[in-house]
């Protein structure tokens, strides 16, 4: 159908998304590699693997870079992740199902930087909220945008 492959940044991807992807995989027909620096278990098909690397900060993130072409999907919540699949001509998601674009990238690269100086300078940050219902359906739905146009 398609030439168009999915990229997971699988160590802190939730199940729920995985368990999302592993459906949209098998319905239709795109190769789904999971990549991490631990082992993963996977749905057995035909169309989903998993890559273990090795440990190490941003290990995986290289991988997926080295690894994807033009007009793949990365789903990550890593910004500088989805900024280097942009700007490789891919397509980036998050979890929570917001698109990264050529458009926003920057913008959430500046307040990861932002909110990273804060943390190193002591300030308590908080973390993200918990992953609800709403986000779960609002990556569906946008997952299902993006391979209906692929």
């Amino acid at each position: 159908m398609t030439c168009l492959r999915i990229w997971v940044d699988a160590d802190a991807c939730p199940k729920v998304i995985k368990d999302i992807l592993y459906r949209a995989a098998n319905r239709v027909k795109v190769p789904l590699i999971l990549v991490a620096n631990q082992p993963l278990q996977v749905l057995r098909s035909p169309y989903i693997r998993s890559v273990q690397v090795s440990a190490g900060f941003d290990v995986a993130d290289n991988y997926i870079v080295q690894q994807s072409r033009a007009g793949d999907l990365v789903i990550t919540a890593d910004i500088p992740l989805a900024a280097e699949m942009i700007e490789k001509g891919g397509i980036a998601l998050n979890p929570r199902g917001e698109l990264y674009t050529p458009e926003n990238i920057r913008q959430r690269l500046n307040m990861r930087d932002f909110m990273d100086s804060l943390r190193s300078s002591g300030v308590n940050t908080g973390g993200p909220a918990s992953f609800s219902q709403s986000d779960r359906q609002a990556f569906a739905n946008q997952l299902d945008r993006l391979l209906a146009k692929a």
